[in-house]
């Protein structure tokens, strides 16, 4: 519901922005996109995006003059549905976020989140249907509209006739949010993905007059995106991740809400420092302590928001767990790892933690 709840403010956004460039689907080319991103996604599976089949499209036309569809409408339509992407990134990329550890290099694992977010969005977009010169019930759309001008064999594009047709399409988002909280990660990934669509939509508009904005668009759909992604990665590698083991005490990574730990006031980046007045090292000397200790106990910690110490009691149960995710130190056998090769070249290693 969620989700829905946002794809349908996202859908709003995208048909304002279809109608105000005036795209029409009849040379976006969707036909030939879909089978090609699905194609591409045997290669890797972040290949399943329009930039790159859409930009592969265009030049593919350019070049060779196959298939028939228009460049300028197809990288309208990659622009545009990037754009409302980083907007649904940016209000609630960070929602769901699960905790999870995640391999950083050979020998390293740290703690993080999976952002993972899908958004149906429902769309109105354009379609031709003929040409008249006598007086039509409609609306009369200005001189300087479309900016980009659909490809038919028309003698005067001025007295082309419109009508509004839907499409539902969806849009999707993964990330790895572990030097950056969650909601910080999506909102600076949302940031670069607005730049990259603004520039390709300028480049769509450009193009539409100048067949050299055309191959130049039709690049910068791909690489730009990887660029993009490049970006992102880069930054997650080179700070300091959030999620790593304290000098003393243990970390929490994430904690389930409504659990012991949670009505304790235990939140993300909390360091617990005591239980019972006896000091902790590591979350195995955490986690015989819990078992040991059922009833009352007292839980000495450092909040994250604010840099407080403080001290909760708390009523541990048996046979109830404590709800709390410790950031790993090493040694684990769950966690998760991307690998760049696709399903031709080499089988994703993909293990997620469960809770």
């Amino acid at each position: 519901m969620q989700a829905t709840g946002y794809g349908f403010l996202g859908g709003l956004l995208g048909s304002i922005l279809m109608l105000f460039v005036g795209l029409t689907l009849s040379g976006s080319g969707l036909q030939y996109i879909w089978p090609l991103a699905i194609l591409l996604m045997f290669i890797d599976a972040r290949f399943l995006c329009f930039a790159y089949a859409g930009g592969i499209l265009a030049l593919s036309n350019i070049v060779i003059g196959w298939p028939a569809v228009s460049a300028p409408q197809v990288l309208g339509l990659v622009a545009i549905l990037h754009m409302v992407e980083s907007v649904l990134i940016y209000f609630s990329g960070h929602l769901g976020a699960v905790p999870a550890y995640i391999k950083v290099d050979k020998n390293r694992l740290v703690g993080g989140f999976a952002l993972q977010r899908f958004w149906p969005i429902p769309v109105v977009a354009l379609i031709v249907i003929g040409q008249t010169q006598m007086q039509q019930t409609g609306i009369e759309m200005p001189e300087w509209w479309p900016l980009i001008k659909p490809e038919v064999d028309a003698a005067d594009l001025d007295t082309l006739l419109y009508s509004l047709f839907p499409v539902v399409a969806g849009l999707g988002y993964g990330d790895i949010a572990a030097a950056r909280k969650p909601r910080e990660k999506s909102r600076l990934s949302a940031k670069y993905l607005a730049i990259y669509s603004f520039i390709l939509l300028v480049l769509a508009v450009l193009s539409d007059k100048y067949a050299v904005m055309a191959l130049m668009g039709a690049l910068f759909s791909p690489l730009g995106h990887e660029m993009v992604i490049y970006l992102n990665k880069k930054m997650e590698i080179a700070n300091k991740p959030l999620y790593v083991p304290p000098e003393q005490g243990v970390m929490v990574l994430d904690v389930v809400p409504g659990t012991t730990a949670w009505k304790a006031g235990l939140r993300s980046g909390n360091i617990i420092l005591t239980l019972n007045d006896v000091p902790l090292y590591s979350k195995s000397t955490l986690e015989d302590m819990l078992q040991q200790n059922p009833g009352m106990v007292e839980i000495a910690y450092i909040s994250e928001e604010d840099q407080q110490y403080k001290r909760e009691l708390v009523n541990l149960s048996p046979g109830k767990p404590f709800g709390m995710l410790p950031v790993p130190e090493g040694g684990e056998r769950s966690y998760m790892e991307f690998t760049k090769p696709g399903a031709f070249i080499k089988k994703w290693a993909v293990k997620i933690l469960r809770i």
